[in-house]
C-alpha cells in the first residue's frame, strides 16, 4: 500500500461518526469502517450501525458484507482495506480509516503475523469444550500454555481464546510467541496519521455507553436479536453472535428473563471501552482528542484536518 490515507479510531461511544462526518463536510472523503461488527448484515442496531443519512453524506465501505453466519478476519480485513484505500486513492479522494477495532488497526499498521491456518476440528472440539466446561477454563488453560496472551484477555474473551488456544494446539506454539516472530517490512499503513478520540473523564463515556445501550433497546434490539435467532442457523457460537450486546439478549432470551439484559449490555460494552482504550495507549504515535471536552468535535476536526495535510 502506497496511497496516503487518515486513521480515526476510539472507544465505542467516542463520538468518531460524528468526527467522520465533520471532515466529510469539508473534504471529499470515503470512510473505510474498521469495526468487526459492522461487516455483518442484519446487525443494525445493536452495533450503532450509521443511519442511511450518514451513509448518504460520504460514501461507506466494509459494511453489510458479511452474513452473520460466516466470519470475517483480520487477514481479510487487511486485504480488503488496502485494496480500498488504493481505489478510493485513484478516485482523487482521501481514505478515512474510522472504527474501534483495534486488532484490526494494529493488523493493518503492525503487519499480519504468518501464523497457522485455523483447524475446523480443533475449532470444533473447542466449542464443546466451551459449552461445557464456560469459557473462564478455557482461559485458565490458555494462561498454563500462553501466560503472556491470556494475561491481555479477559476470561470470556471467547474468540481470541478460542483462537490462542487453536494456533496453540495445531502448532504446538503459543500465538505470543508467533507474534513475536519476524514480520516483512513494515506497512505503508504504519507512517499514515492516527488520531484517537478518548476521554480524560471515564465517567463521562460511561454515561454516553449507558444512553447508547438505552437507546437501543427502546429502537428494538431484542426484536433484532429475536429476528437473528429465528433464522435458525445461527448461534452463540459465531462471531457476530459474540459482539458485544447481542451475546448479553442471546443469553437473556435464553434465559427467558429481559431483566437483566440492560445492566449486563452495559457493562460489557464498559469492558470492551476498556480493551480499546488500553490497546490505544500501545499507541505512542496517536494524536489523542479529548472527546469528553466542550469543542471535542472542533478538536477532533482540526486534528484530523491536520493529519490529512
Amino acid at each position: 500500500m502506497s496511497a496516503h490515507a487518515v486513521c480515526l479510531a476510539g472507544p465505542t461511544a467516542s463520538g468518531k461518526t460524528a468526527a467522520a462526518l465533520a471532515l466529510a463536510a469539508h473534504r471529499p472523503v470515503e470512510i473505510v469502517s474498521v469495526d468487526s461488527a459492522l461487516v455483518y448484515r442484519g446487525l443494525d442496531i445493536g452495533t450503532a450501525k450509521p443511519s442511511a443519512a450518514e451513509r448518504a453524506a460520504a460514501p461507506h465501505h466494509l459494511i453489510d458484507i458479511v452474513d452473520p453466519a460466516d466470519s470475517y478476519s483480520a487477514a481479510r480485513f487487511v486485504a480488503d482495506a488496502s485494496r480500498l484505500v488504493d481505489e478510493i486513492t485513484a478516485r482523487g479522494r482521501l481514505p478515512l480509516l474510522v472504527g474501534g477495532t483495534m486488532l484490526y488497526f494494529k493488523a493493518l499498521r503492525d503487519g499480519l503475523d504468518a501464523m497457522p491456518e485455523t483447524d475446523p476440528a480443533i475449532r470444533a472440539a473447542l466449542d464443546a469444550r466451551a459449552a461445557a466446561e464456560g469459557w473462564p477454563a478455557l482461559h485458565a488453560e490458555l494462561a498454563r500454555v500462553d501466560p503472556p496472551t491470556a494475561a491481555r484477555l479477559a476470561p470470556h474473551d471467547a474468540q481470541r481464546i478460542q483462537r490462542a488456544l487453536e494456533v496453540y494446539l495445531g502448532s504446538g506454539r503459543p500465538i505470543s510467541a508467533w507474534q513475536q516472530g519476524a514480520r516483512s517490512e513494515k506497512p505503508a499503513a504504519a507512517a499514515w496519521p492516527l488520531v484517537s478520540l478518548e476521554p480524560a473523564s471515564r465517567a463521562w463515556l460511561h454515561e454516553r455507553i449507558a444512553q447508547r445501550f438505552d437507546a437501543m433497546l427502546a429502537a428494538g434490539f431484542v426484536d433484532e436479536v429475536r429476528a437473528l435467532r429465528a433464522r435458525g442457523d445461527l448461534h452463540p457460537g459465531l462471531p457476530s453472535m459474540r459482539c458485544v450486546g447481542y451475546r448479553q439478549a442471546w443469553e437473556a432470551l435464553d434465559a427467558g428473563d429481559l431483566a437483566p439484559l440492560r445492566e449486563r449490555g452495559i457493562a460489557a460494552t464498559r469492558q470492551l471501552a476498556k480493551r480499546q482504550i488500553t490497546w490505544l495507549r500501545s499507541m505512542p504515535e496517536r494524536v489523542v482528542v479529548a472527546c469528553d471536552a466542550p469543542d471535542a468535535l472542533a478538536q477532533a476536526l482540526a486534528a484530523l484536518e491536520a493529519a490529512a495535510g
